[in-house]
């Protein structure tokens, strides 16, 4: 088993304004908390881009906030020893297969680990390389259930906040333009969810959205959330993570990267704050208790 850690972020020397939720762990000289992302970087070239782009955003944002950023492709890793020294985890672009590796995880979610999902990390689709196979991931954590639809080709959104009095969007305007993505459709109804707190949606202004060639890959109407917690867990997902790439034109053999998703403030803010308050240790631990 081989644990990739490209790059450790010790703490620097910031401003104390700056780190209101993490003071303790700035006067101690140690990071305020640490963070391990899971990735897998080996399929679509747009999700690989957005890897790589993250393994450069992430180091510099926690050297800012003072807390660390280690990232692993090796899922093996994702078991109790290794995950009790992180308080935070990061899936980047995929999901765990293997039982044991998903029990570990539900049992780091369950005694108050943090977590954020980007993008392919909420797909789940039968038949598929990612089956909707992993019940309590997708329709009890996420509350998703299975991908159903996609927008093509991956374009900016008019994104409305629903929520403004939670850490991650109290910073957030109510509306913005987001960066390029491709956007999700999901076959539950998340307002219908009583666990699940809709954090932004696609609003309508943002309509038609995508460019298609193929007319169901643009949506004229309709309610999608893109950012939403789970009140049970410490936990955010975000449908954003999808670098558009010229997949039509080939330059050395490679697929250019047309757009990126870590390169708007506003958006970046949300995705800053979300980590802030994953990390935060003053917020309590959660022991989620089934429902009657």
């Amino acid at each position: 088993m081989r644990e990739i850690r490209p790059r450790r972020v010790a703490m620097s020397s910031a401003a104390m304004a700056a780190l209101i939720y993490f003071c303790s762990g700035a006067s101690s000289g140690k990071p305020a908390f640490r963070v391990i992302a899971f990735f897998t970087a080996k399929e679509d070239p747009a999700h690989i881009s957005f890897v790589h782009e993250a393994e450069r955003w992430f180091p510099a944002v926690a050297a800012k906030y003072h807390f660390s950023f280690d990232t692993t492709s090796d899922w093996h890793n994702l078991n109790a020893d290794f995950l009790a020294a992180y308080q935070v985890v990061v899936f980047l672009d995929t999901r765990p297969e293997d039982p044991a590796q998903r029990a570990a995880f539900q049992a780091y979610m369950e005694h108050g680990g943090g977590w954020m999902g980007f993008h392919f990390a909420g797909f789940a689709l039968t038949p598929s390389a990612y089956p909707a196979n992993w019940d309590w991931y997708h329709n009890t954590f996420l509350g998703s259930g299975s991908y159903v639809s996609n927008t093509w080709r991956p374009t900016p959104a008019i994104l409305r906040v629903e929520n403004r009095n939670h850490p991650a969007t109290s910073h957030l305007p109510e509306t913005f333009r987001s960066s390029p993505n491709e956007w999700y459709r999901w076959e539950h109804d998340l307002r219908q969810n009583r666990d699940i707190d809709i954090l932004l949606s696609i609003d309508s202004t943002s309509f038609p959205l995508g460019t298609g060639p193929k007319p169901h890959e643009i949506w004229h109407s309709g309610y999608y959330p893109v950012v939403w917690t789970n009140k049970n867990y410490k936990m955010i997902y975000l449908n954003m993570g999808h670098n558009d790439i010229d997949y039509e034109h080939k330059y050395d053999a490679t697929n250019r990267t047309l757009s990126y998703t870590l390169n708007n403030t506003i958006q970046d803010q949300l995705i800053i704050d979300g980590l802030l308050w994953l990390g935060d240790s003053l917020r309590p631990s959660i022991v989620r208790v089934p429902h009657e």
